[in-house]
């Protein structure tokens, strides 16, 4: 049967739709040839130009519109229809004014007719939400949805619901962002492989802004390989463009590559907007790429020769920015050149003062503060460079504290990198206690400060756990790099943040405090790294002292080879390897002992030890190291949190749990049960995943001997094996109480990621900020009989009433084991 005009139009249109540009464009080839009806024609000519604009050909795509137009005996809608056309075009060259001013005149034109009706006012919302009309933006999402609604279009129905959170994310809303676009994503996903990509697009931008940079990257890069393919140059860019807007903040040489790239593409297809923006990154990550000191070059600029910069193309292209009216990325161009310019001793002439509005992004307020502090420190005015710094990382906490997830408080540190150790460089500068110690505390607290809420049950996130779990058993150890893993793991991390919300922060100690808190027993050590190389600040009740660890490049390369030999020494127990690999371990040890604790060993003598130390330092088994074999000490995650924290409860329950395929889980399981009266003990099929959890919320030491698994690029999906699969770290903020006392035997989960170069994420942070008091845990792997009989005595001193870190060195007394078990939080 030979279909009508009408019939190939309206079939084109649903490829249109669903992003079948080609086979879009063949139906409107055909139904064209079928009529001579100028009203189906136009629209034919309307919908082709959709298609041209996608292929990256806008220039045709108006002419093909402005043609149509002058058909003669046009009914209205058709021109309403044309002129929504030309208002897509203007959106896409970025003539935002233009484009509101064709689509009012097209939604006007267009009545009721609900089909044409809603794109429109979809279109409308994008150029409303660029210009920061976020209200009239969301007026015509919500004016769209039963026009999509009537016709029956779920595709563009779920564009429409996908737009609202995008507006979400441009308002900085980045919970709201994600759970509104994750409502669309299956609708928009099974349509077509292009709409599957424009939603990844957006879905990245997200993970950008809230400093997972590096998923984004995968993601961007992905989608600019599924727009190449489907022959949208224009796409394509944008996916470019995106890509080197999330490079630029940790690799800039690499940005300016992408960016320069992506604005030669945009340019090819007359976008020129979009070209401008793409210089506007690539003029910013050149000047970032060029500063010596660091900051923002990390591996990328290795080998690349030093070159000129044109920081006078930044002026350049700041005006152009705002022709555009892009304000805030004119300003953020202005920024980064004023940032070079103080970073490289430059004076300016007093021109280019810098603000802080009430209304700029986060973004720009925190590079507003680093230019603000980089000219104080070109002046030599410390504690200025100390007041901006804080002032921007104070601004960066209030956005913090609405979030209660670790794993978003911990990407989002990302932006305030370069404040922290502004910060810290001045704060060691100046040699002051009290000084690096409020530095080294605000570094700490950079992710810790926001004390989450417990959630309410949440059966669907519950359920992804439970998929997890199952995949995890089918794919093995790359169960994460299936596609299903990743959209699962992406859904209940969106559902993770969503349920958590901030209940407060924590109180952040002067040194004052600590010493004021400190028993003439105890003393603190505070590592503090600032890139340059490590101070400590010892402290004890009476004293303060400031000391360089003079042996730090020493201390950085042993660091790294550490983990590697003690796994190796706790997998080879006997034979003829085993005393050589001892004695490797041995130096290694001895030689971070020596580096680390003989410089603050005069200020803290042979007292217990609060040690709190930087990310850098996260790796190493404190109770391997000489000085503290056998010796009372708790790794904090900052000493204002085992201030608040190092009060010690009676016991009255505690649980015990032994995973699958551990040796001497049982046993080690049994052996500590016995000092305990009526303890709850799970094995086998008992130790389940639900068991646990419904066991750790009524007990106040929970003990776990399991295999474990650390996952680097995802901390929150390590975990502990038991017998129906992995307990995340996910399932702990499922707990409505967590234990005080968490004793994780198990392998690798006592390791933990370093994410921007501060903060350590593992196992034992979850249970730390879940609300745990301490976490026993080794981050290296420990032999099963050292396990067994360690802990053991560690339990018969726990069931005594003794404190966690009193009642291990004990343990290591009495048995005279050497192992790399240590407190972390608040053990005394």
């Amino acid at each position: 049967m030979t279909l009508t005009a009408a019939e190939l139009y309206r079939r084109g249109r649903a490829h249109l739709n669903a992003g079948r540009n080609a086979a879009a464009r063949r139906e409107f080839a055909l139904a064209a040839a079928r009529t001579d009806d100028p009203d189906l024609l136009a629209r034919i000519a309307g919908s082709t130009a959709a298609v041209v604009i996608r292929q990256g050909d806008p220039s045709a795509a108006e002419r093909l519109c402005r043609e149509a137009l002058a058909y003669p005996g046009l009914s209205p809608h058709t021109s309403a229809m044309l002129h929504g056309q030309l208002g897509l075009l203007a959106l896409e060259r970025g003539d935002l004014d233009a484009a509101i001013v064709w689509l009012d005149q097209a939604i006007e034109g267009i009545g009721d007719e609900a089909e044409h009706r809603a794109p429109m006012l979809l279109n409308r919302s994008l150029a409303h939400m660029r210009a920061g009309r976020f209200g009239a933006a969301r007026a015509d999402l919500e004016r769209a949805a039963p026009d999509y609604a009537a016709t029956g279009n779920d595709v563009e129905r779920a564009m429409a619901v996908h737009n609202a959170g995008y507006a979400a994310l441009l308002e900085g809303d980045l919970v709201a962002a994600l759970s509104t676009m994750a409502t669309a994503r299956d609708a928009l996903t099974a349509a077509s492989a292009v709409n599957a990509a424009i939603c990844d697009l957006d879905r990245a931008e997200v993970l950008r802004d809230a400093g997972l940079v590096v998923e984004a990257e995968a993601s961007l890069t992905r989608v600019a390989q599924t727009f190449g393919a489907h022959r949208m140059p224009q796409a394509r860019a944008e996916a470019e463009f995106h890509l080197a807007r999330a490079l630029l903040t940790h690799a800039p040489a690499r940005a300016e590559v992408v960016a320069r790239g992506a604005a030669r593409r945009f340019r090819r297809v007359h976008a020129d907007w979009w070209a401008l923006r793409a210089d506007a990154i690539a003029v910013r990550a050149a000047l970032l790429a060029s500063i010596p000191d660091g900051r923002y070059s990390t591996g990328d600029r290795i080998g690349v020769p030093a070159r000129h910069v044109d920081v006078g193309a930044s002026e350049d292209v700041a005006e152009a920015l705002r022709g555009y009216g892009l304000e805030a990325e004119a300003e953020a161009v202005e920024l980064t050149a004023q940032l070079w310019r103080a970073r490289m001793g430059i004076d300016d002439g007093g021109n280019g003062r810098v603000r802080v509005h009430a209304s700029a992004p986060i973004q720009l307020t925190l590079l507003t503060r680093q230019v603000q502090a980089a000219r104080a420190l070109g002046q030599g005015r410390e504690d200025l460079v100390r007041a901006r710094a804080a002032a921007g990382l104070e601004a960066l906490s209030d956005w913090q504290a609405s979030f209660g997830s670790l794993d978003l408080a911990t990407s989002l540190a990302m932006y305030g990198e370069g404040l922290i150790y502004a910060g810290l460089q001045s704060a060691v500068r100046s040699m002051r206690p009290d000084v690096v110690f409020e530095w080294s505390e605000r570094a700490r607290f950079l992710n810790q400060e926001v004390v989450p809420l417990r959630p309410p049950p949440d059966p669907e996130l519950a359920a992804d756990l439970s998929e997890l779990r199952a995949l995890r058993v089918e794919g093995g150890p790359d169960w994460l790099a299936s596609e299903r893993a990743r959209e699962v793991g992406e859904q209940l991390r969106q559902r993770q943040w969503a349920a958590l919300g901030a209940a407060g922060r924590r109180p952040r100690a002067s040194l004052e405090e600590l010493q004021a808190g400190l028993d003439d027993e105890t003393a603190s050590v505070s590592y503090v790294f600032d890139r340059t190389g490590m101070v400590a600040v010892a402290a004890r009740r009476d004293r303060a002292r400031v000391v360089q660890i003079a042996a730090w490049p020493e201390v950085a390369r042993s660091v790294a080879a550490l983990r590697a030999e003690a796994d190796v020494s706790a997998a080879v127990r006997a034979g003829p390897m085993a005393a050589v690999v001892q004695r490797s371990l041995d130096d290694r040890v001895a030689s971070l002992s020596a580096a680390l604790l003989d410089p603050v060993a005069e200020v803290v003598g042979d007292r217990r030890l609060v040690l709190s130390v930087p990310g850098i330092l996260g790796g190493i088994p404190w109770a391997l190291l000489p000085a503290l074999r056998g010796r009372v000490f708790t790794v904090a995650t900052s000493a204002s949190q085992w201030l608040a924290t190092r009060e010690y409860s009676a016991v009255r329950r505690v649980a015990f749990a032994a995973g699958p395929r551990v040796e001497r889980a049982g046993e080690e399981v049994a052996r500590a049960a016995e000092a305990w009266p009526d303890p709850i003990v799970l094995r086998d099929e008992d130790a389940s995943v639900v068991a646990l959890t419904g066991a750790a919320s009524r007990v106040d030491i929970l003990h776990v001997a399991a295999h474990g698994r650390h996952s680097a690029e995802h901390p929150l999906f390590s975990g502990l094996q038991l017998h129906d699969g992995t307990l995340f770290g996910y399932d702990v903020d499922l707990i409505e109480k967590v234990p005080a006392t968490v004793v994780l035997s198990a392998c690798e989960v006592g390791r933990s990621s370093i994410r921007w170069h501060e903060e350590a994420v593992g196992m034992t942070r979850v249970w730390l900020h879940a609300g745990s008091r301490s976490v026993v845990a080794a981050p290296v792997v420990v032999a099963d009989d050292a396990a067994c009989e360690l802990l053991g005595a560690m339990h018969e001193s726990l069931a005594a009433g003794v404190a966690p870190s009193i009642a291990l060195a004990e343990a290591y007394r009495r048995t005279g084991i050497v192992a790399p078990f240590q407190v972390h939080g608040a053990g005394f």
